[in-house]
């Protein structure tokens, strides 16, 4: 399974991103291999609208499931509309999450972690850590 987590660094060891739409990097890790490409997010200097461009994005390049900190409800809406499968993880680092997912420790997403502009120093919500 292909798997995208949002992080703050371009391996296995970089630490989660807080943040889904602006966050610096996209690991998209194979589940079975734990072999990985890292990609820098293309909406992370949107004007607006971050979050559901990047979202987009993770559809488009096939992305089976995501596992991030904050997911907002404007990209949610996106995977919503596809079924992508979100996962919450706010600690550690891509490694860990990944395992924790394979593992069954992670609870999928049945909404948005906080409201829209989390993350961007504009909407003021607390995520939720889980």
């Amino acid at each position: 399974m292909q798997i995208v987590v949002s992080a703050s660094g371009h391996d296995l060891d970089a630490p989660m991103s807080q943040v889904f739409g602006r966050c610096p990097t996209f690991l998209f890790v194979d589940s079975e291999t734990l072999a990985y490409k890292a990609v820098p997010n293309p909406a992370v200097s949107a004007p607006g609208g971050a979050g559901v461009q990047a979202a987009q994005y993770i559809v488009d390049q096939g992305a089976q499931a995501l596992i991030s900190g904050n997911v907002g409800p404007n990209a949610f809406a996106v995977f919503r509309a596809v079924e992508l499968p979100v996962y919450a993880c706010s600690e550690g680092s891509v490694r860990q999450a990944v395992a924790a997912l394979i593992e069954g420790r992670l609870q999928r997403l049945e909404s948005a972690t906080g409201p829209s502009h989390v993350g961007t120093g504009r909407g003021g919500g607390r995520g939720r850590n889980l």
